[in-house]
């Protein structure tokens, strides 16, 4: 029956002629909330006019494609009882900004650029099965300054061995995008029960074209790619030149994944702090590092409803744009409907503004959502092997919970590959900082506890967290704990 109503209000938004400025074909894109009821009741829609492309997100949201011009979105409101709130489908981008600051060399990189001409990589490769593990020391894991400092060889003793007996962790990586052919990665990969193995005809259920699980996607057997709409959230880079001309995506993702759960003692590269539990792929950030408010929604509520415990979510905004004068209330109600569902929200704190971190209490501009009230989030800021907090770093008394290792961080990157450096040619050196690469750190900590005690709930997790950090100089004052993660003391918590 909501098919019924839903394609009955696609006929409805016919020609708001009315409210809608006379902007030519522009097209713009809206987030709606409707009242409880209003999908089911027709009658309150028919008086609506101009057809639009609309999009169900959730329960309560639509995204509303309007082509007809700029919305007026309090008289979209008033006129129409059925609306609860209506916001403009927000921008959303990874944190860090990857392009030089000095105008002369973003203009010299996109000259190298155009010289090189575009790079040839293979797109979204076919996923492949998981291997047989393998044995041995992790030859690049003294590089990793994050892992050492927080002593998690020693915390491994305190989890449970692999395969988790009491139940699967994952942990969802919500980013550009996962290399899940990554030798350090692909044996964590989440393989989703439902379109994996054989049907009740005894057939292999993988790329058979039929969502076997009936859960709106065909085939999704690591995760989705929600800014392509297909199967394979492969973490698409852009060239080193390009980065330093307009920015975009280095492997965002990847390298984000890596800290949470590279494989362990399996004679390749690093480690992940939970090792042992699974990694699943969610890519709404394109290759330019950009998304937007509706993909990231979908991709929360995929998580939350297949199965992830925990969101690490290594991006944001500054504010939510005041010359609106909306907040993104779609995004809010996301991260509620993660914590109503006992899942966790790991974010960023943010990276201040121009590579100077500010403070999200009192900033006209606070990171988000890592800003949000929501008791399931905690939010992150980065520091030093020196446990400074990094200079670009957000921080904030009330709104940010912790500290964790986010400078020159060594992890996984596209390819097979690892490194704490993205770039270090021509005098120029761009390592891999940022809340992003904190925030993950934190992600695999919450994963590694939870794993260990599966009867705990968010909360117990948060708090276990919390409570173990090592008191900090720098962090003191400027996070709710005072202090950075600890996950050896972690796991030694009750």
């Amino acid at each position: 029956m909501t098919k019924v109503y839903l394609a009955g209000l696609i006929l409805a938004f016919a020609s708001y002629a009315s409210i809608a400025s006379a902007t030519g074909s522009e097209t713009k894109e809206y987030l709606v909330k409707l009242k409880p009821g209003a999908r089911n009741s027709f009658s309150t829609m028919t008086h609506l006019h101009q057809a639009g492309k609309i999009e169900s997100l959730t329960a309560d949201w639509v995204k509303i494609t309007n082509t007809t011009g700029a919305l007026n979105m309090e008289t979209f409101q008033q006129e129409n009882s059925w609306v609860e709130y209506v916001q403009p489908n927000y921008r959303i981008h990874l944190l860090e900004n990857y392009a030089a600051r000095d105008l002369s060399i973003r203009k010299w990189a996109a000259q190298q650029a155009r010289i090189a001409g575009d790079a040839q990589r293979i797109d979204n490769p076919e996923i492949p099965p998981t291997p047989q593990r393998s044995v041995g020391d992790d030859p690049l894991f003294t590089r990793q300054w994050g892992m050492i400092d927080n002593h998690v060889k020693d915390a491994w003793k305190f989890a449970p061995p692999a395969p988790l007996a009491a139940r699967e962790m994952i942990v969802a990586v919500i980013d550009t995008g996962v290399d899940y052919t990554h030798e350090d990665l692909l044996p964590n990969m989440w393989r989703n029960p439902g379109e994996t193995g054989m049907d009740a005809n005894g057939k292999n259920k993988e790329n058979n074209g039929i969502d076997d699980d009936q859960n709106g996607y065909i085939d999704d057997i690591v995760g989705w790619d929600f800014a392509m709409n297909d199967n394979k959230p492969f973490d698409l880079s852009v060239d080193p030149m390009q980065l330093l001309a307009g920015g975009g995506n280095p492997g965002h993702g990847t390298h984000c994944a890596g800290n949470v759960a590279a494989s362990a003692e399996n004679g390749k590269g690093i480690v992940g702090v939970a090792p042992h539990v699974k990694i699943m792929a969610l890519r709404f950030l394109t290759e330019k590092g950009n998304g937007t408010t509706a993909d990231a929604i979908k991709a929360v509520k995929y998580a939350v409803d297949n199965g992830a415990m925990i969101t690490s979510n290594s991006w944001g905004s500054e504010g939510e744009d005041p010359s609106e004068g909306k907040e993104n209330k779609a995004l809010r109600d996301m991260v509620q409907y993660a914590q109503d569902k006992g899942t966790l929200f790991i974010a960023a704190a943010g990276n201040g503004h121009k590579g100077v971190g500010y403070n999200n209490d009192t900033d006209a501009k606070p990171g988000y959502p890592a800003s949000y009230d929501h008791d399931a989030i905690i939010s992150v800021a980065a520091i030093d092997n020196k446990d400074q907090l990094g200079s670009f770093s957000n921080w904030g008394q009330r709104s940010v919970d912790l500290g964790a290792p986010g400078v020159k961080i060594f992890s996984t990157t596209v390819g097979s590959n690892y490194s704490d450096t993205i770039f270090d040619k021509y005098g120029i050196t761009v390592h891999w900082d940022g809340t992003s690469m904190a925030t993950p750190h934190v992600s695999g900590a919450a994963a590694l506890y939870w794993s260990a005690h599966p009867e705990k709930d968010w909360k117990q997790v948060k708090s276990a967290i919390l409570s173990s950090v090592k008191p900090t100089t720098s962090l003191n004052g400027k996070t709710s704990s005072g202090g950075k993660l600890d996950v050896f003391n972690m796991m030694k918590q009750l």
